[in-house]
């Protein structure tokens, strides 16, 4: 990697402000050469939690080509510990940035993978009318346990490669998504894959985000705890007790630099 990275909670974070994200992502999307699949994985309070005890989510993680913080307490906590990211960048927030920055002359090829049955659907309608310069060529709801049946995971495969998209947008929910997109990345016939979580139901208009002044000022979980408190309340509590242990654990290692709160 070329970009500047740093080391917090265990994790590897690259310090990409959105516009940086957009022009690295939409360089390797327009590259004619055969890197594979590049993925990026957007690690936000919940992911944080579940890294501390999941070994095969840092090994997602680890493997992952770009990792850019989703949450205002990780950005937050960047700078209370003396490195500094410049800003969030949320997958629900760089799949749209990446579709407006999609050149008229060659449209953005995209394959909506997750959601519920004819979600993503939706979404592709609407893309099709807000971003002209995006083509989705492909969409799939995949069924419930797909993960653990080798056919199922087949047949996703030959989807997308038959597709051929440059972007694969993967809302599967985490941890499902990173550990998917890990597991098969080889296999992947796309550019880059962004585990961009409900992303494809924000697009179809299944769910709509918090409003601006709440995604600017850290209250985004507050809305999104009460449009959905019965899948989201108890791991939101869950995250509420271990997150402030993961800050003293962070807060007690040796050489860290003074606070910056001013980037």
């Amino acid at each position: 990697m070329t970009t500047d990275r740093i080391e917090l909670f265990g994790i590897q974070i690259d310090s990409l402000r959105m516009t940086g994200a957009v022009d690295r992502l939409m360089t390797w999307m327009g590259s004619d050469t055969d890197t594979g699949c590049r993925f990026v994985v957007t690690p936000n309070v919940d992911h944080t939690v579940l890294l501390q005890t999941s070994a095969p989510l840092r090994e997602a993680y680890d493997d992952a080509d770009m990792v850019l913080a989703d949450g205002w307490p990780v950005v937050f906590a960047s700078r209370l510990f003396g490195k500094p990211l410049p800003e969030r960048v949320t997958g629900s927030d760089l799949i749209p940035a990446l579709f407006r920055a999609a050149d008229k002359s060659a449209p953005l090829k995209t394959f909506l993978l997750g959601a519920a049955p004819g979600v993503a659907q939706r979404a592709a309608v609407n893309v099709h009318k807000q971003y002209p310069n995006v083509q989705i060529v492909g969409t799939y709801s995949p069924p419930l346990g797909f993960e653990n049946d080798a056919e199922e995971n087949q047949q996703i495969l030959e989807r997308i490669a038959d597709a051929q998209p440059q972007l694969l947008v993967i809302g599967l929910g985490a941890p499902k998504q990173e550990l998917w997109i890990h597991k098969v990345r080889h296999e992947v016939a796309a550019k880059v894959a962004v585990c961009a979580g409900a992303t494809i139901d924000f697009l179809a208009g299944e769910k709509s985000r918090a409003p601006r002044w709440m995604q600017r000022t850290g209250l985004e979980w507050a809305y999104r705890i009460g449009t959905d408190p019965q899948r989201l309340a108890k791991r939101y509590a869950k995250d509420a007790i271990v997150f402030p242990r993961i800050l003293w654990n962070e807060w007690m290692k040796p050489g860290l630099r003074s606070p910056d709160f001013s980037k």
